[in-house]
């Protein structure tokens, strides 16, 4: 295991994604957040289909700042339920990862 995962959320706009991406990395919850997009999200939110474009924020981060993260996001995210799901990184450069996890809160 690496000590590092990756969060990802998805947002309405760019400003948002960007907003989200500063707040994160000036608060040393994050040590990069790429954002990316727009991309058409097609889900069921209350027995409805919908279809949206959204900016996708890929946050690399230490995998015990989960939670930190977590609350980081719902307090800045304009959705009523954000998606907010990590994968944990079971393989990295050691350069690398010893960057993300040197640029985050211990």
């Amino acid at each position: 295991m690496t000590g590092i995962i990756q969060i990802t959320t998805t947002v309405a706009d760019q400003a948002d994604a960007e907003r989200i991406a500063a707040a994160l990395v000036a608060k040393e919850l994050a040590a990069c957040v790429q954002v990316s997009g727009p991309i058409e999200s097609t889900y069921r939110w209350k027995d409805q289909i919908e279809t949206s474009q959204e900016w996708v924020c890929a946050i690399k981060t230490r995998e015990e700042l989960f939670d930190e993260v977590e609350q980081a996001i719902r307090d800045l995210h304009s959705y009523e339920e954000p998606e907010i799901m990590a994968v944990a990184i079971t393989s990295a450069s050691s350069g690398y990862r010893d960057w993300i996890l040197a640029s985050v809160k211990a």
